[in-house]
């Protein structure tokens, strides 16, 4: 990734992440954090990438960084949906590669579009199970736990209660 999408990948991913390793949440740290990722995906939004490759790791990181934050300036929604029409037109022009599984993956956790998550599920089963990267292995799990759980934030109902 460019050194700009990738910065901003690897704090999203750091803010999504924050204290699942059983550390303690401080707030002050917590919402500085927020307003860093949130900042640095405005400053890149209206950036393209010089390749195909360059594009979706842009798309990525928005994604991402969208997905981790808090904060909204009452544009988010459309930024959204902004990094994700660009995300169509890039993704049919990527190699199946990581790179490829992770923005499908993010695209698909955006509105659960079951071809996206077919599409990031052949790729994988093409992956070598007992050599997995770490990346690998945590994209994986990522996009099994968003078709496990398509309604985070949603209190649902057990049948029978």
């Amino acid at each position: 990734m460019n050194s700009n999408s990738s910065s901003l990948f690897s704090l999203a991913h750091d803010l999504l992440t924050y204290g699942l390793d059983g550390s303690p949440i401080y707030a002050d740290q917590f919402t500085r954090l927020n307003r860093d990722v949130y900042e640095r995906a405005i400053e890149l939004y209206n950036i393209h990438g010089a390749t195909a490759e360059e594009e979706a790791e842009l798309c990525l990181a928005l994604l991402v960084a969208f997905a981790a934050t808090i904060y909204d300036n009452g544009c988010k929604q459309e930024y959204i949906q902004n990094v994700l029409d660009r995300s169509w037109e890039v993704l049919p022009k990527l190699s199946a590669s990581l790179l490829k599984v992770r923005l499908l993956t993010y695209c698909y956790g955006e509105f659960y579009d079951e071809s996206l998550a077919k599409e990031a599920h052949e790729i994988i089963n093409t992956w070598d199970k007992a050599g997995l990267s770490r990346e690998q292995a945590e994209i994986a799990e990522e996009l099994k736990g968003f078709e496990e759980n398509q309604y985070p934030w949603e209190e649902l109902e057990e049948i029978g209660s």
